[in-house]
């Protein structure tokens, strides 16, 4: 018995799997934008080849370095489990690095020292990223016996710019001492001890390691790198007084996180949230503009909205030129109509003419301001905004996103918000709402009092919105005739 639990310690379960079956491929695609899998071998000190892997965006931004976090797996995982991490992080321009650790996964190594050697091998993560020139800042998340890893590491190195901890122990003897009673060994105290201390000697010779140095609350009070902790409530094989008492005797800028589960369960959709945004203050990863289509094709799904595509392409140039002399109408007193012409594409029209939203928005907000007691139909709002503000994929693996809201679901986040604001001018031409321009009869003292009020202003303002309005019906039905108009929302 004491020989499983000796390797219990040393010599779990070891992950073996396809990296082509478990890992993301080597280019795919993630809320509408290209990233690519980068693997590659490092050395250790002692020899052994650890098997890496690096996320980053396909192509990389040139002359932009963006932030990276390397995640380090638990004592029975692998590179496989940062497949989450990627999801979170890279559609904020964070990349992520992962790696098999020594006696894990694919990489060589006999044993695992639950985060003694392991600490060394991110040394060696860390140096190959600091060599890299496309890489600012760098960041760890840890979770069981990588968060320990983390920990150790971040002692020695206070460059890391934040670290993600996630059910580390506090002291691994004192951790051996409570399995003891959760997997109800039934045997005297003084005889556990001394069985302890027999597998202290066998793991020393077999790993080369001693466990009584993995202590995390010796390094806590001398680590100033800002931290997030988090544990589940129902952990019982890592109990959640560890990270509490951890988390008492860390000196650096901290937060901590409890939440429903075990050690092994799911993290719930608000930690990743929080993970998320701590990482963004912690790395400040730049803004890297993407293109207009790019932005459509991440909220709709254009389909075949192309030249040749059967759509009477010559009907939706004039419905083009129409509107953008509307809103030239709109916003001056010129009434010199633009000229266009067939020799640039459909998308590239569009993309000139998204300014006219905001004339719409203008000319709408104007004359509601003057007819704030009729009822509101002709207020201006984006489809869908409160019920998914930012959601990307249907995937299982790309369910997890910086955009999630982290309060009420009827309430956007700000960064939703901030995504929305900075795509809302171009889409809001191809997502008009249809409306109904009549209004409804109301109270004739009313009436009376708007006209004294607007004679002047209402009528052409009004024949200034009925114009606008027609242009954005007939161009929606124009794309709508050949595209399926769909969002999807995030499981």
């Amino acid at each position: 018995m004491i020989e499983q639990f000796i390797n219990f310690v040393i010599r779990p379960p070891r992950a073996e799997y396809n990296p082509d079956q478990y890992l993301w491929e080597k280019e795919f695609t993630l809320a509408g934008r290209k990233y690519k899998r980068q693997d590659m071998e490092l050395r250790n000190g002692r020899g052994h080849t650890l098997q890496c892997s690096h996320y980053v965006p396909s192509p990389f931004p040139e002359d932009t370095p963006l932030p990276c976090v390397i995640y380090c797996h638990g004592n029975s995982g692998c590179r496989a489990d940062a497949n989450e991490a990627a999801v979170i992080l890279l559609p904020s321009n964070i990349t992520v690095f992962t790696l098999d650790f020594s006696g894990s996964g694919l990489s060589d190594g006999e044993y695992v020292s639950l985060g003694w050697h392991e600490k060394e091998d991110l040394k060696v993560v860390v140096s190959y990223l600091r060599s890299n020139k496309q890489i600012s800042r760098i960041g760890l998340w840890g979770r069981s016996m990588g968060a320990v890893t983390g920990l150790l590491f971040g002692a020695e190195d206070p460059s890391i710019a934040g670290m993600v901890l996630d059910s580390a122990f506090s002291k691994l003897f004192d951790l051996m001492m409570e399995l003891v009673d959760v997997y109800k060994i039934r045997l005297p105290k003084f005889t556990v001890k001394v069985a302890v201390q027999y597998m202290r000697r066998v793991i020393q010779k077999k790993a080369k390691f001693d466990i009584m140095d993995l202590n995390c609350l010796q390094v806590a009070p001398k680590t100033f790198i800002p931290a997030l902790f988090g544990h589940a409530e129902g952990d019982k094989f890592i109990q959640p007084h560890h990270s509490e008492l951890i988390f008492k005797s860390y000196a650096g800028d901290k937060n901590m996180i409890k939440f429903d589960g075990d050690h092994n369960s799911s993290r719930p959709q608000f930690y990743y949230d929080s993970v998320s945004i701590f990482f963004y203050n912690v790395l400040h990863p730049p803004r890297v503009p993407s293109a207009y289509s790019s932005k459509l094709e991440k909220y709709y799904d254009l389909g075949d909205l192309k030249v040749g595509a059967g759509m009477d392409e010559s009907l939706l140039y004039e419905i083009i030129a129409g509107l953008r002399t509307a809103g030239t109408d709109a916003a001056s007193s010129s009434s010199a109509p633009p000229s266009i012409t067939n020799t640039r594409s459909v998308s590239e029209f569009l993309s000139d003419i998204a300014p006219v939203a905001s004339v719409i928005d203008s000319v709408i907000h104007e004359d509601s301001a003057l007819n704030d007691d009729e009822p509101s139909q002709l207020q201006d709002k984006p489809i869908g905004q409160n019920e998914e503000c930012c959601s990307y994929t249907s995937s299982n693996r790309e369910s997890w996103g910086r955009c999630s809201s982290l309060g009420s679901e009827d309430e956007p986040s700000a960064d939703c918000m901030a995504a929305n604001n900075s795509h809302q001018m171009t889409l809001e031409v191809l997502a008009t709402p249809m409306r109904n321009s009549q209004p409804k009869p109301s109270d004739p003292l009313k009436e009376e009092k708007k006209k004294k009020a607007s004679t002047v202003v209402k009528k052409p303002k009004r024949e200034k919105f009925e114009k606008l309005e027609a242009l954005s019906q007939r161009l929606r039905l124009c794309i709508l005739k050949r595209v399926n108009h769909r969002r999807h929302r995030s499981s």
